[in-house]
Order: C-alpha cells, then structure tokens, then sequence
C-alpha cells in the first residue's frame, strides 16, 4: 500500500511538473495571449480565462443533460407505450440545462462590458500618441509631438517606455488591418476613413510581437510588428537618436550607393539627411537599428537586405515594391549604403 501510494504522490508531482514546463514554455510564446505583460492586458487575462471555463462548463452540462436524457430507463411495459409521452417528464432536463446555461452566458456577458468599459478610456496620464496606419502590407509609425521637428517617422518597430501607459491612434491607408499585440493589448481595427483609439502599456522590458488580425490580402500572415518595451532613459536615447538625420556615408563605395538610392528609391522611401524624400513606403533612415526588414519576414543583415534589393517579390511575393532590374554594382552600392543607417 505504502508503495502504491509512493507511486501516486511521484505520479502526480511528475504531472504537475510537466503542467508548470508546459505554462512557462506557453508564456514564452511571442503570439501567447493565455498570458500578459501590462496592465490593459492584465485586465483581459481574467475574462479571457473565466469565458474559456463558462463555455467549457456549458458543454459539458448540456452533454451530461443529454446524455442522461438518452440513456436513462424507460417504461417498455404495455400500458406505457399505449399513453401519451408526459411533456413535463420529456421536458425535465430541458428545464435544467436551459436555465443554468442562460445564467452562465449572461455572467460571461456581463463580464465583457466590464472589462470592455474599463479597457476602452484611454488613461489620462498617456506618456506620449503614437499613430500607426495599416497599409499593405507594413506599418507605418508617427510618434506625434506639438513640435513638428520632433515627430517622428518610423516603421514595423514600435519603441514605448515601461510602466506608462501609451495612446495608439490607428488608421489605415487601403483595407482593414487588425492592431494586435497579445502579451499587451485586445484586437483594435484599423479601417479606412476613421481614426480607432486604443492604448497599450507593457510592465516589464521585452520585444512583444504583434499581428495584424484581419485578413488584409495576399500577405497578411507576413504583416507583423514587434514593440519593444525598454527603460524610460533607454526610450528617450532611442527616440533622440531615431530623430536624427542618418550619418553621411564614408567611403567610395557607400557615396555611390547613396546616389544610386536617390535616384532609384527615392520616389518611394525617405531617408532623412538624402534627397530620397518619398513616403509610399517605409522609413528607412535609421534602417539598421530594426530587427527585421519586410514587417518582421526576414532579418536585418547586409545578406536579406541584398537578397530583398535584388528581388522583393521572392521572400514577399505581391507586395508592393517593384523589381527594379538592378546591375551586380548598383546592389552592391545600395547595400554598402544601406548597412551604415544606424
């Protein structure tokens, strides 16, 4: 018996190992929204969880109901089978399921506007407004300011301060696209025409992925975004740096290929400090100090940023950005060019 017991408690605690492995492997996830890392999403965990339980609880209730209905005895004796089914007997179990399930998706209703109510208010104490228009298929960042020459523009990588609260102004440039960072914040639409308010705040460092959450066409799956959480004076380092003009280029080599992106690229992307001044894509000034060029589908070294240069379509097939026929030297110089925007 001793042992058989021994076996049950090694049993169990292996089990509740496996359980805690699986949790903390599950929290590590970068699109893992059974966990949170801020407040707004501190607030949704709870509802997200007690939903889950309310709908388990209702099917299991329901299925035990009818389980119990088709299973249990029946009279088979003559007199029975002549009378009439009795309504109230046939109807014994609707009476409990029915009832019970009403209360409990009426508790997961309630819930929901409240947790809605306090989620939706922007906090008033909001460090800073960022706007970020979805386009097809990348993000386009503004860290707005009431100085026009500290706003600043940027792309994909989303840098906020820990511990404050963030106002996230969201629009969109074609379709509808979804805002969604799970460890962070709930699904925001960004649609055509209209400016959506939400607001995110993480409480710890860390780079948080997020996803657009509406099917926006061909490469939807590749329109992701990273914010990255980091100190209030790492933040303010950041931002000083981001708003300066990218460093001139030094060598023969890299001044060919800021010519070269004049010409070929700037009618499309800035790079602040060039005549490249165009705003249909993506920011590119700072380009080297993002983690992933494409809205996070390849990332940033001189090798994908050739391969991209050379054919955008293979890594990203449809986006928006034309092949443009370059020669062997041209990409060179471009690369030599875009590895120095730090």
């Amino acid at each position: 018996m001793r042992r058989q017991r021994n076996r049950r408690r090694a049993a169990r605690a292996a089990l509740a190992a496996s359980f805690a492995a699986g949790t903390a492997s599950a929290a590590g996830l970068p699109m893992n929204y059974l966990t949170s890392a801020g407040a707004k999403g501190g607030l949704i965990l709870p509802l997200t969880w007690g939903v889950i339980a309310i709908a388990v609880l209702v099917v299991v209730v329901i299925s035990a109901l009818t389980l119990a209905g088709i299973v249990r005895r029946r009279d088979r004796s003559a007199d029975a089978i002549a009378a009439p089914p009795h309504r109230a007997d046939a109807s014994r179990w609707l009476y409990i399921g029915l009832p019970l399930s009403t209360v409990l998706l009426i508790v997961a209703l309630v819930w929901t506007v409240v947790v809605l109510q306090r989620i939706g208010a922007v906090p008033a104490q909001a460090a800073m407004t960022i706007e970020i228009t979805g386009q097809q298929w990348w993000w386009k960042v503004r860290y707005l300011d009431a100085d026009a020459s500290k706003i600043l523009t940027t792309a994909n990588e989303i840098h906020i301060p820990v511990g404050k609260p963030v106002r996230v102004q969201l629009i969109s440039a074609d379709v509808i696209h979804s805002f969604w960072v799970p460890l962070l914040s709930g699904k925001t639409d960004a649609i055509p025409g209209q400016t959506n308010v939400t607001w995110i705040e993480a409480d710890r460092p860390g780079r948080y992925r997020g996803q657009c959450a509406e099917y926006c066409g061909v490469q939807h799956a590749h329109m992701a975004f990273d914010v990255v959480a980091e100190s209030p004076e790492q933040f303010s380092r950041w931002l000083a740096r981001q708003l300066a003009p990218a460093t001139p280029p030094a060598g023969e080599r890299a001044v060919a290929g800021t010519r070269a992106f004049e010409y070929r690229c700037g009618a499309c992307h800035t790079v602040r400090g060039t005549l490249a001044g165009g705003t249909a894509a993506p920011d590119l000034t700072h380009l080297m100090t993002r983690a992933s060029i494409g809205a996070n589908t390849l990332p940033t070294n001189a090798g994908t940023l050739s391969a991209w240069i050379v054919n955008p379509q293979s890594p990203k097939p449809g986006n928006h950005m034309p092949v443009l026929q370059l020669t062997p030297d041209e990409v060179a110089s471009l690369d030599a060019f875009l590895v120095t925007l730090n």
